[in-house]
Protein backbone atom coordinates (compact mmCIF):
# COMPACT_ATOMS: atom_id res chain seq x y z
CA UNK A 1 0.00 0.00 0.00
CA UNK A 2 1.52 3.33 -1.10
CA UNK A 3 0.64 6.98 -0.70
CA UNK A 4 0.77 9.45 -3.60
CA UNK A 5 0.96 13.12 -2.45
CA UNK A 6 -0.19 14.26 -5.90
CA UNK A 7 -3.67 13.01 -5.03
CA UNK A 8 -3.98 15.61 -2.26
CA UNK A 9 -5.24 18.87 -3.75
CA UNK A 10 -6.64 20.46 -0.60
CA UNK A 11 -6.64 20.09 3.19
CA UNK A 12 -9.65 17.77 3.18
CA UNK A 13 -7.84 15.34 0.88
CA UNK A 14 -4.70 15.48 3.06
CA UNK A 15 -6.91 14.44 5.96
CA UNK A 16 -8.80 11.70 4.14
CA UNK A 17 -6.22 10.25 1.75
CA UNK A 18 -3.05 10.58 3.83
CA UNK A 19 -4.12 10.44 7.46
CA UNK A 20 -7.38 8.45 7.50
CA UNK A 21 -6.93 6.05 4.60
CA UNK A 22 -3.17 5.51 4.79
CA UNK A 23 -1.24 6.70 7.83
CA UNK A 24 -3.49 5.69 10.74
CA UNK A 25 -4.08 2.12 9.48
CA UNK A 26 -0.37 1.67 8.68
CA UNK A 27 0.53 2.78 12.21
CA UNK A 28 -1.90 0.32 13.79
CA UNK A 29 -4.69 2.69 14.86
CA UNK A 30 -8.11 1.25 14.04
CA UNK A 31 -11.24 3.41 13.96
CA UNK A 32 -11.81 3.04 17.71
CA UNK A 33 -8.37 4.46 18.54
CA UNK A 34 -8.46 7.79 16.71
CA UNK A 35 -10.82 10.75 16.79
CA UNK A 36 -11.28 13.63 14.36
CA UNK A 37 -12.21 17.25 15.08
CA UNK A 38 -11.75 17.05 18.84
CA UNK A 39 -12.41 20.33 20.66
CA UNK A 40 -10.86 20.64 24.13
CA UNK A 41 -11.30 24.04 25.76
CA UNK A 42 -9.68 26.58 23.42
CA UNK A 43 -7.83 23.83 21.52
CA UNK A 44 -9.23 22.14 18.41
CA UNK A 45 -7.36 19.09 17.16
CA UNK A 46 -7.62 17.73 13.62
CA UNK A 47 -6.84 14.20 14.80
CA UNK A 48 -6.07 12.52 18.10
CA UNK A 49 -4.63 8.97 18.05
CA UNK A 50 -4.76 7.10 21.38
CA UNK A 51 -3.39 3.84 22.73
CA UNK A 52 -6.72 3.41 24.53
CA UNK A 53 -9.48 6.01 24.63
CA UNK A 54 -9.67 7.50 28.13
CA UNK A 55 -11.28 10.56 29.61
CA UNK A 56 -12.23 11.39 33.23
CA UNK A 57 -15.19 9.65 34.80
CA UNK A 58 -17.24 12.83 34.83
CA UNK A 59 -17.77 14.18 31.29
CA UNK A 60 -17.85 17.79 32.45
CA UNK A 61 -14.68 17.36 34.52
CA UNK A 62 -12.37 16.70 31.60
CA UNK A 63 -11.54 20.31 30.61
CA UNK A 64 -10.92 21.18 34.26
CA UNK A 65 -8.42 18.34 34.55
CA UNK A 66 -5.97 19.70 31.96
CA UNK A 67 -3.25 18.82 31.57
CA UNK A 68 -2.62 16.06 34.09
CA UNK A 69 -5.65 13.92 33.32
CA UNK A 70 -4.89 13.94 29.60
CA UNK A 71 -3.15 10.79 28.26
CA UNK A 72 0.41 11.89 27.53
CA UNK A 73 1.22 8.83 25.42
CA UNK A 74 -0.79 9.73 22.32
CA UNK A 75 -0.34 11.57 19.03
CA UNK A 76 -1.85 14.84 17.84
CA UNK A 77 -2.04 15.07 14.02
CA UNK A 78 -2.56 18.36 12.19
CA UNK A 79 -3.29 18.45 8.44
CA UNK A 80 -2.76 21.56 6.29
CA UNK A 81 -3.41 22.60 2.71
CA UNK A 82 -0.68 21.40 0.30
CA UNK A 83 0.21 25.02 -0.50
CA UNK A 84 0.66 26.01 3.13
CA UNK A 85 4.13 26.41 4.63
CA UNK A 86 4.31 24.18 7.70
CA UNK A 87 6.69 26.60 9.42
CA UNK A 88 3.73 28.90 10.03
CA UNK A 89 1.98 26.19 12.08
CA UNK A 90 4.81 24.94 14.31
CA UNK A 91 4.04 27.54 16.97
CA UNK A 92 0.43 26.40 17.23
CA UNK A 93 1.42 22.71 17.43
CA UNK A 94 3.84 23.59 20.23
CA UNK A 95 0.98 25.22 22.15
CA UNK A 96 -1.21 22.13 21.67
CA UNK A 97 1.45 19.67 22.85
CA UNK A 98 2.60 21.89 25.71
CA UNK A 99 -0.89 22.68 27.05
CA UNK A 100 -2.06 19.06 26.78
CA UNK A 101 1.33 17.58 27.71
CA UNK A 102 1.10 15.23 24.71
CA UNK A 103 4.38 13.55 23.76
CA UNK A 104 4.16 13.55 19.95
CA UNK A 105 2.68 15.71 17.21
CA UNK A 106 2.45 15.21 13.46
CA UNK A 107 2.34 18.17 11.08
CA UNK A 108 1.80 17.55 7.36
CA UNK A 109 0.51 19.15 4.19
CA UNK A 110 0.89 15.98 2.12
CA UNK A 111 4.09 17.17 0.50
CA UNK A 112 6.02 17.63 3.75
CA UNK A 113 5.70 15.26 6.71
CA UNK A 114 7.07 16.04 10.19
CA UNK A 115 7.02 14.52 13.67
CA UNK A 116 7.68 16.71 16.70
CA UNK A 117 8.39 15.62 20.27
CA UNK A 118 7.51 17.55 23.41
CA UNK A 119 10.45 18.62 25.55
CA UNK A 120 9.61 20.84 28.49
CA UNK A 121 7.45 23.66 27.13
CA UNK A 122 9.03 23.38 23.67
CA UNK A 123 9.00 20.87 20.84
CA UNK A 124 11.81 19.33 18.78
CA UNK A 125 11.62 18.16 15.17
CA UNK A 126 12.65 14.49 15.39
CA UNK A 127 11.62 13.24 11.93
CA UNK A 128 10.96 14.78 8.53
CA UNK A 129 10.50 13.47 5.01
CA UNK A 130 8.83 14.36 1.74
CA UNK A 131 5.31 13.09 1.05
CA UNK A 132 6.64 10.94 -1.76
CA UNK A 133 8.95 9.20 0.75
CA UNK A 134 6.33 8.33 3.37
CA UNK A 135 5.71 4.80 2.06
CA UNK A 136 9.43 3.98 2.21
CA UNK A 137 9.78 5.60 5.65
CA UNK A 138 6.78 3.88 7.28
CA UNK A 139 9.00 1.47 9.31
CA UNK A 140 10.83 4.47 10.80
CA UNK A 141 7.58 6.35 11.43
CA UNK A 142 6.07 3.28 13.13
CA UNK A 143 9.12 3.03 15.33
CA UNK A 144 8.36 6.52 16.64
CA UNK A 145 4.57 6.86 16.78
CA UNK A 146 3.20 3.44 15.84
CA UNK A 147 0.55 2.16 18.24
CA UNK A 148 2.59 -0.90 19.25
CA UNK A 149 5.60 1.32 19.95
CA UNK A 150 3.64 3.74 22.10
CA UNK A 151 1.80 0.92 23.87
CA UNK A 152 5.16 -0.44 24.95
CA UNK A 153 6.20 3.02 26.11
CA UNK A 154 2.99 3.36 28.06
CA UNK A 155 3.47 -0.05 29.70
CA UNK A 156 6.97 0.92 30.78
CA UNK A 157 5.66 3.84 32.80
CA UNK A 158 4.48 2.93 36.26
CA UNK A 159 1.01 4.09 37.22
CA UNK A 160 2.46 5.77 40.27
CA UNK A 161 4.46 8.15 38.10
CA UNK A 162 1.30 9.62 36.57
CA UNK A 163 -0.53 12.13 38.73
CA UNK A 164 -4.22 11.85 37.86
CA UNK A 165 -6.17 14.38 39.93
CA UNK A 166 -9.49 12.62 39.28
CA UNK A 167 -10.60 9.03 38.61
CA UNK A 168 -10.16 7.71 35.07
CA UNK A 169 -12.37 5.29 33.21
CA UNK A 170 -12.35 3.97 29.66
CA UNK A 171 -14.91 5.55 27.35
CA UNK A 172 -14.75 7.01 23.87
CA UNK A 173 -13.92 10.62 23.16
CA UNK A 174 -16.60 12.45 21.16
CA UNK A 175 -16.13 11.98 17.42
CA UNK A 176 -18.12 15.09 16.50
CA UNK A 177 -16.82 18.64 17.02
CA UNK A 178 -17.77 20.24 20.32
CA UNK A 179 -18.93 23.86 20.16
CA UNK A 180 -16.20 26.07 21.58
CA UNK A 181 -18.57 28.45 23.31
CA UNK A 182 -22.22 28.86 24.08
CA UNK A 183 -24.02 32.13 24.68
CA UNK A 184 -25.90 30.84 27.72
CA UNK A 185 -25.15 32.66 30.98
CA UNK A 186 -22.40 34.73 29.35
CA UNK A 187 -21.77 38.21 30.70
CA UNK A 188 -21.18 40.63 27.83
CA UNK A 189 -17.49 41.32 27.26
CA UNK A 190 -16.30 44.56 25.69
CA UNK A 191 -12.95 44.56 23.91
CA UNK A 192 -11.24 47.63 22.47
CA UNK A 193 -8.74 47.22 19.64
CA UNK A 194 -6.32 50.10 20.03
CA UNK A 195 -2.88 51.42 19.10
CA UNK A 196 -2.01 55.08 18.64
CA UNK A 197 0.05 54.12 15.57
CA UNK A 198 -1.94 53.78 12.34
CA UNK A 199 -1.58 51.07 9.73
CA UNK A 200 -1.05 48.21 12.18
CA UNK A 201 -4.15 46.16 11.31
CA UNK A 202 -6.85 47.41 13.70
CA UNK A 203 -9.62 47.25 11.11
CA UNK A 204 -8.55 43.86 9.79
CA UNK A 205 -8.44 42.54 13.34
CA UNK A 206 -11.84 43.94 14.29
CA UNK A 207 -13.68 42.67 11.23
CA UNK A 208 -12.23 39.17 11.11
CA UNK A 209 -12.26 38.60 14.86
CA UNK A 210 -15.94 39.57 14.87
CA UNK A 211 -16.62 37.14 12.02
CA UNK A 212 -14.75 34.32 13.78
CA UNK A 213 -16.72 34.85 16.98
CA UNK A 214 -20.03 35.11 15.15
CA UNK A 215 -19.33 31.77 13.47
CA UNK A 216 -19.07 30.23 16.95
CA UNK A 217 -22.63 31.24 17.75
CA UNK A 218 -21.85 34.40 19.68
CA UNK A 219 -23.86 37.59 19.31
CA UNK A 220 -21.36 40.28 18.32
CA UNK A 221 -21.57 44.06 18.12
CA UNK A 222 -18.91 46.20 16.40
CA UNK A 223 -18.57 49.88 17.31
CA UNK A 224 -16.49 52.03 14.98
CA UNK A 225 -15.08 55.11 16.78
CA UNK A 226 -12.57 56.09 14.10
CA UNK A 227 -13.51 59.02 11.84
CA UNK A 228 -11.69 57.31 8.97
CA UNK A 229 -14.57 54.78 9.09
CA UNK A 230 -12.44 51.96 7.66
CA UNK A 231 -14.26 49.38 9.77
CA UNK A 232 -17.61 50.80 8.67
CA UNK A 233 -16.53 50.35 5.05
CA UNK A 234 -15.13 46.85 5.67
CA UNK A 235 -18.42 45.88 7.30
CA UNK A 236 -20.21 46.63 4.02
CA UNK A 237 -22.09 49.73 5.18
CA UNK A 238 -20.74 52.26 2.65
CA UNK A 239 -22.26 51.12 -0.63
CA UNK A 240 -23.77 54.48 -1.59
CA UNK A 241 -22.35 56.09 -4.72
CA UNK A 242 -22.32 59.77 -3.65
CA UNK A 243 -22.85 62.13 -0.74
CA UNK A 244 -26.54 62.59 -1.50
CA UNK A 245 -27.14 58.91 -0.81
CA UNK A 246 -25.14 58.87 2.43
CA UNK A 247 -27.42 57.15 4.93
CA UNK A 248 -24.83 57.21 7.72
CA UNK A 249 -24.30 60.94 8.28
CA UNK A 250 -27.29 61.20 10.60
CA UNK A 251 -27.12 57.68 12.02
CA UNK A 252 -23.72 56.81 13.45
CA UNK A 253 -21.74 56.51 16.66
CA UNK A 254 -21.84 60.28 17.22
CA UNK A 255 -25.58 60.02 17.84
CA UNK A 256 -25.01 57.36 20.49
CA UNK A 257 -22.48 59.36 22.48
CA UNK A 258 -24.00 62.83 21.99
CA UNK A 259 -27.64 62.28 22.93
CA UNK A 260 -28.16 61.01 26.51
CA UNK A 261 -31.88 60.22 26.27
CA UNK A 262 -32.27 59.00 22.70
CA UNK A 263 -30.36 57.33 19.86
CA UNK A 264 -29.90 54.08 21.75
CA UNK A 265 -27.81 51.25 20.34
CA UNK A 266 -30.71 49.21 18.84
CA UNK A 267 -31.82 52.33 16.96
CA UNK A 268 -28.39 53.05 15.45
CA UNK A 269 -26.91 49.57 14.88
CA UNK A 270 -27.02 48.23 11.33
CA UNK A 271 -26.50 44.72 9.99
CA UNK A 272 -23.06 44.28 8.48
CA UNK A 273 -23.10 42.38 5.19
CA UNK A 274 -19.48 41.25 5.43
CA UNK A 275 -20.09 37.93 7.17
CA UNK A 276 -22.64 35.29 8.03
CA UNK A 277 -24.03 34.95 10.65
CA UNK A 278 -24.57 38.69 10.57
CA UNK A 279 -22.94 41.08 13.02
CA UNK A 280 -24.46 44.34 14.24
CA UNK A 281 -22.37 47.44 13.55
CA UNK A 282 -22.56 50.98 14.90
CA UNK A 283 -20.94 52.92 12.06
CA UNK A 284 -18.53 55.83 12.14
CA UNK A 285 -18.51 58.85 9.83
CA UNK A 286 -15.96 61.35 8.58
CA UNK A 287 -17.95 64.11 10.31
CA UNK A 288 -16.65 62.77 13.63
CA UNK A 289 -13.55 64.90 13.00
CA UNK A 290 -15.30 68.24 13.50
CA UNK A 291 -18.01 66.88 15.80
CA UNK A 292 -15.36 66.11 18.41
CA UNK A 293 -15.28 69.77 19.43
CA UNK A 294 -18.96 69.59 20.37
CA UNK A 295 -18.40 66.46 22.44
CA UNK A 296 -15.37 67.88 24.26
CA UNK A 297 -17.59 70.58 25.71
CA UNK A 298 -20.13 67.95 26.79
CA UNK A 299 -18.59 66.18 29.79
CA UNK A 300 -21.25 63.46 29.85
CA UNK A 301 -20.19 62.26 26.37
CA UNK A 302 -17.37 60.24 27.95
CA UNK A 303 -19.94 58.07 29.76
CA UNK A 304 -22.77 57.75 27.25
CA UNK A 305 -21.32 54.66 25.55
CA UNK A 306 -20.86 52.91 28.90
CA UNK A 307 -24.45 53.66 29.88
CA UNK A 308 -25.95 52.60 26.58
CA UNK A 309 -23.92 49.38 26.44
CA UNK A 310 -25.29 48.51 29.86
CA UNK A 311 -28.78 48.58 28.35
CA UNK A 312 -27.90 45.89 25.78
CA UNK A 313 -25.79 43.63 28.00
CA UNK A 314 -28.33 40.82 27.52
CA UNK A 315 -28.46 41.29 23.75
CA UNK A 316 -24.75 40.76 22.93
CA UNK A 317 -22.02 38.40 24.08
CA UNK A 318 -19.05 40.35 22.73
CA UNK A 319 -18.60 44.01 21.79
CA UNK A 320 -15.55 44.94 19.69
CA UNK A 321 -14.62 48.63 19.55
CA UNK A 322 -12.37 49.86 16.76
CA UNK A 323 -10.53 53.03 17.75
CA UNK A 324 -8.71 55.94 16.10
CA UNK A 325 -4.89 55.86 16.03
CA UNK A 326 -4.66 58.81 18.40
CA UNK A 327 -5.06 59.96 21.98
CA UNK A 328 -8.22 61.92 21.24
CA UNK A 329 -11.65 61.92 22.86
CA UNK A 330 -12.93 58.99 20.81
CA UNK A 331 -10.02 56.83 21.95
CA UNK A 332 -10.75 57.84 25.54
CA UNK A 333 -14.41 56.92 25.17
CA UNK A 334 -13.43 53.48 23.85
CA UNK A 335 -11.00 52.78 26.67
CA UNK A 336 -13.43 54.02 29.29
CA UNK A 337 -16.09 51.64 27.95
CA UNK A 338 -14.00 48.49 27.44
CA UNK A 339 -13.24 45.58 29.76
CA UNK A 340 -10.29 44.29 27.74
CA UNK A 341 -7.74 45.63 25.28
CA UNK A 342 -6.00 44.13 22.26
CA UNK A 343 -3.06 46.09 20.82
CA UNK A 344 -2.34 45.16 17.18
CA UNK A 345 1.23 45.96 16.15
CA UNK A 346 3.47 45.22 13.18
CA UNK A 347 6.35 45.31 15.73
CA UNK A 348 8.28 47.86 13.66
CA UNK A 349 10.21 50.66 15.44
CA UNK A 350 7.56 53.40 15.23
CA UNK A 351 4.82 51.01 16.38
CA UNK A 352 7.01 49.86 19.26
CA UNK A 353 7.82 53.42 20.32
CA UNK A 354 4.10 54.15 20.21
CA UNK A 355 3.58 51.52 22.88
CA UNK A 356 4.96 54.00 25.43
CA UNK A 357 2.07 56.31 24.58
CA UNK A 358 -0.37 53.41 24.79
CA UNK A 359 0.95 52.43 28.22
CA UNK A 360 0.72 56.00 29.54
CA UNK A 361 -2.73 56.42 28.00
CA UNK A 362 -3.99 53.26 29.71
CA UNK A 363 -2.67 54.53 33.04
CA UNK A 364 -4.45 57.85 32.52
CA UNK A 365 -7.72 56.13 31.64
CA UNK A 366 -7.42 53.67 34.53
CA UNK A 367 -7.06 56.56 36.96
CA UNK A 368 -10.17 58.15 35.47
CA UNK A 369 -12.03 54.81 35.64
CA UNK A 370 -11.15 54.47 39.32
CA UNK A 371 -13.10 57.66 40.07
CA UNK A 372 -16.19 56.01 38.60
CA UNK A 373 -15.64 52.71 40.46
CA UNK A 374 -14.64 50.84 37.29
CA UNK A 375 -11.85 48.29 37.36
CA UNK A 376 -8.68 48.84 35.37
CA UNK A 377 -8.42 47.75 31.75
CA UNK A 378 -7.21 44.18 31.30
CA UNK A 379 -4.65 44.13 28.49
CA UNK A 380 -5.00 40.81 26.68
CA UNK A 381 -1.77 41.46 24.82
CA UNK A 382 0.00 42.89 21.83
CA UNK A 383 -1.15 41.11 18.67
CA UNK A 384 1.66 40.63 16.12
CA UNK A 385 -0.15 41.83 13.00
CA UNK A 386 0.74 42.44 9.35
CA UNK A 387 3.85 40.32 9.96
CA UNK A 388 6.14 39.51 7.03
CA UNK A 389 6.05 35.90 5.83
CA UNK A 390 9.77 35.69 5.09
CA UNK A 391 11.04 32.46 6.68
CA UNK A 392 14.36 33.94 7.85
CA UNK A 393 12.57 36.88 9.44
CA UNK A 394 10.11 34.58 11.23
CA UNK A 395 12.89 32.38 12.57
CA UNK A 396 15.53 34.96 13.52
CA UNK A 397 14.01 38.43 13.91
CA UNK A 398 10.37 38.02 14.96
CA UNK A 399 11.08 36.25 18.30
CA UNK A 400 13.49 39.04 19.24
CA UNK A 401 10.90 41.70 18.42
CA UNK A 402 8.27 39.94 20.50
CA UNK A 403 10.68 39.64 23.41
CA UNK A 404 11.27 43.41 23.33
CA UNK A 405 7.54 44.08 23.80
CA UNK A 406 7.46 42.37 27.18
CA UNK A 407 10.87 43.48 28.41
CA UNK A 408 10.83 47.12 27.32
CA UNK A 409 7.15 48.06 27.33
CA UNK A 410 5.67 45.66 29.86
CA UNK A 411 2.92 44.22 27.64
CA UNK A 412 2.23 40.52 27.13
CA UNK A 413 2.36 39.21 23.55
CA UNK A 414 -0.48 37.07 22.25
CA UNK A 415 0.38 33.58 21.00
CA UNK A 416 -1.39 34.10 17.69
CA UNK A 417 0.33 35.92 14.84
CA UNK A 418 -1.49 37.51 11.89
CA UNK A 419 0.71 37.54 8.81
CA UNK A 420 0.49 40.00 5.95
CA UNK A 421 -1.20 38.15 3.11
CA UNK A 422 -2.88 39.18 -0.12
CA UNK A 423 -6.10 37.33 0.79
CA UNK A 424 -6.82 39.79 3.62
CA UNK A 425 -6.61 42.86 1.40
CA UNK A 426 -8.51 41.19 -1.44
CA UNK A 427 -11.34 40.30 0.97
CA UNK A 428 -11.84 43.96 1.91
CA UNK A 429 -11.49 45.12 -1.72
CA UNK A 430 -14.07 42.60 -2.98
CA UNK A 431 -16.76 44.10 -5.22
CA UNK A 432 -19.80 43.21 -7.32
CA UNK A 433 -19.74 44.23 -10.98
CA UNK A 434 -23.11 45.36 -12.33
CA UNK A 435 -22.66 46.47 -15.90
CA UNK A 436 -19.94 49.13 -15.77
CA UNK A 437 -20.52 49.89 -12.09
CA UNK A 438 -18.42 48.37 -9.34
CA UNK A 439 -20.29 48.11 -6.03
CA UNK A 440 -18.11 47.50 -2.94
CA UNK A 441 -18.86 44.14 -1.36
CA UNK A 442 -16.19 43.67 1.35
CA UNK A 443 -16.03 40.29 3.07
CA UNK A 444 -14.44 38.77 6.12
CA UNK A 445 -11.64 36.32 5.36
CA UNK A 446 -14.01 33.48 6.38
CA UNK A 447 -16.57 34.54 3.79
CA UNK A 448 -14.01 35.37 1.09
CA UNK A 449 -11.60 32.44 1.39
CA UNK A 450 -12.49 30.12 4.29
CA UNK A 451 -9.74 27.57 3.54
CA UNK A 452 -6.94 30.17 3.57
CA UNK A 453 -4.07 30.41 6.03
CA UNK A 454 -5.36 33.82 7.11
CA UNK A 455 -8.73 32.31 8.04
CA UNK A 456 -6.93 29.71 10.15
CA UNK A 457 -4.95 32.46 11.89
CA UNK A 458 -8.07 34.41 12.82
CA UNK A 459 -9.76 31.23 13.99
CA UNK A 460 -6.78 30.68 16.27
CA UNK A 461 -6.97 34.30 17.46
CA UNK A 462 -10.65 33.97 18.33
CA UNK A 463 -9.95 30.80 20.30
CA UNK A 464 -7.12 32.48 22.20
CA UNK A 465 -9.12 35.61 23.01
CA UNK A 466 -12.18 33.70 24.11
CA UNK A 467 -10.02 31.57 26.38
CA UNK A 468 -8.42 34.64 27.93
CA UNK A 469 -11.74 36.33 28.67
CA UNK A 470 -13.22 33.17 30.19
CA UNK A 471 -15.74 32.33 27.47
CA UNK A 472 -15.38 28.53 27.35
CA UNK A 473 -18.00 25.74 27.17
Amino acid sequence: MNFNPQLCRNESEVESKLIVQYLLPMLGYDASKWHQEVALGSIRLDFLALISPIIPASPDAFPKAFPKAFPKICVVMEAKHPKQNLNFHVRRLRRYLSNLQVLYGVLTNGKDFRIYELEGDGINLIFQCQGSEIADKIPKIKDIIGRDKLAGLEASQSQSSIDFPIPIKTITLPSEPISLVTSESITMKTIAIYHNKGGVGKTTTTINLAAAMSRKGLKVLIIDLDSQANTTYAAGLMKFANEDDDILKDCNVYNVIHYPRSNYIPEIALKGSFTYPEVDVIPAHINLIWQENTLVDQESSKFQLVKKLELVKDKYDVVLIDTPPSLNLYAKIALIACDYLIIPSDLKPFANEGLRNVRNFIQEIDEFRSYTNRNGIKVLGVLPSKILTNANYIKATLPKQEKVIAERYGFPVLETRIFQREDLSRAVDNFILEGDIQTPDPKSIFDFKPDSISAAEFEELANEILSKIGMRP
